[in-house]
C-alpha cells in the first residue's frame, strides 16, 4: 500500500495510531499541517495503560488499593510523559467490569465492583486529561470497551455477551457513566455482540444511552478492526454495509479496517448515507482535536 507520508499529504489520514517515535510524529504532524488540503493536525495515540515511561503496577494492582488519589496521581505523571514525547491521547482507561477470572484483560480494570470501578474511572480521567480537555502536560482519555466488554460467555474474550437491562444498568454502566461526568474526551467501542447486536453497531449503547442519556459530547472510536468485524459477526453484508451501520450507530472513528476510508464517500455520494450523519462523526472528532 502507500506509505503513510503520502496517505497524509493527500489528505487521507485523521490520525497515526500505534506509533510510538517523536521525531516521527514530528515530521507527519509536518506534512499534515502544511501540505494536506484541510491542513488539520493529526492525532496520535497509543495504549498507555500503566504508566509511559515511569511504570506503575497494572490497572488491578491500583484498583486494589482502593486509594483513586494514587490512580490519579499516576496516570497525571503518564500522561505528562506521553505529552512531552507528542501523544495526544491514550486508549485508557479500561473500565470492564469483570467477574469471571478466566477473561484474560480482567488485568487493566478494577474487578467486579461498579462502585470501585466508577471511583477508579473518575480518578483516571482526571488524571490523564487534567482540570480539562486539552490542558498542557495531559492527554486525552479513552473510557473502553463499551459495554459489558468483560462478561462473555465463559470468560472467553470476543465471545457473546447476554446481560438483561437491569445488571446492565446497575453493574457494568456506573463506571462509564463516572468518566463521561468527569469529561472524558473518548469512548471505544467493545468487538463483542452484546444481546445480539454487535456493540460498534449498536445505536442503543452509542447513542441512546451515550449521548442520549449521559449527554457524552467527545467522540467514540472502534476497536482494532472492529467496524469490518461486524461481517464477520454477521451484523453486516459486506464491508461497506458494515461502515454505513457502524456511522449510523453512532461510531465516528474506524480504528485501523479501514472500512470509513474506503466506503464512506460512496455511500454518501449514492444517497445512502445522509451527510449529516457524516458531518455529525467528523464534528464529534474536530471537537475533540480543536480541545
Amino acid at each position: 500500500g502507500p506509505k503513510p507520508e503520502e496517505v497524509i499529504r493527500r489528505g487521507g489520514a485523521g490520525s497515526i495510531l500505534w506509533l510510538n517515535d517523536t521525531k516521527k510524529f514530528n515530521a507527519l504532524q509536518k506534512i499534515a499541517v502544511e501540505e494536506s488540503p484541510s491542513k488539520i493536525p493529526l492525532l496520535f495515540a497509543l495504549d498507555v495503560i500503566h504508566g509511559y515511561r515511569t511504570i506503575f503496577p497494572v490497572p488491578l494492582a491500583m484498583a486494589a488499593s482502593w486509594d483513586p488519589a494514587a490512580a490519579e496521581r499516576a496516570q497525571t505523571i503518564a500522561a505528562k510523559e506521553a505529552r512531552a514525547a507528542g501523544l495526544h491521547w491514550t486508549f485508557a482507561p479500561m473500565l470492564d467490569i469483570a467477574r469471571d477470572a478466566r477473561w484474560g484483560r480482567i488485568v487493566e480494570g478494577a474487578g467486579e465492583d461498579p462502585c470501585l470501578g466508577a471511583a477508579m474511572a473518575a480518578a483516571q480521567v482526571r488524571g490523564f486529561q487534567g482540570a480539562y480537555l486539552g490542558a498542557p502536560d495531559h492527554v486525552v482519555a479513552c473510557a473502553k470497551h463499551f459495554a459489558g466488554y468483560g462478561a462473555a460467555d465463559g470468560g472467553r474474550d470476543y465471545d457473546p455477551v447476554y446481560l438483561p437491562e437491569g445488571q446492565l444498568r446497575n453493574v457494568y454502566f456506573p463506571p462509564f457513566h463516572a468518566a463521561v461526568k468527569a469529561g472524558v474526551g473518548t469512548f471505544m467501542s467493545a468487538y463483542m455482540d452484546l444481546n445480539d447486536v454487535p456493540a460498534t453497531g449498536n445505536r442503543w449503547l452509542l447513542n441512546d444511552i451515550l449521548r442520549g442519556e449521559w449527554g457524552f459530547q467527545g467522540f467514540v472510536v472502534s476497536d482494532a478492526f472492529a467496524v469490518g468485524s461486524l461481517v464477520t459477526q454477521g451484523f453486516a453484508s459486506d464491508w461497506r454495509d458494515a461502515a454505513f451501520r457502524a456511522l449510523n450507530a453512532g461510531l465516528d472513528m474506524d480504528m485501523a479496517s479501514n472500512t470509513y476510508l474506503d466506503h464512506l464517500a460512496g455511500l454518501v455520494e449514492d444517497g445512502t448515507l445522509k451527510l449529516e450523519v457524516l458531518d455529525a462523526a467528523v464534528r464529534n472528532i474536530l471537537g475533540v482535536k480543536v480541545r
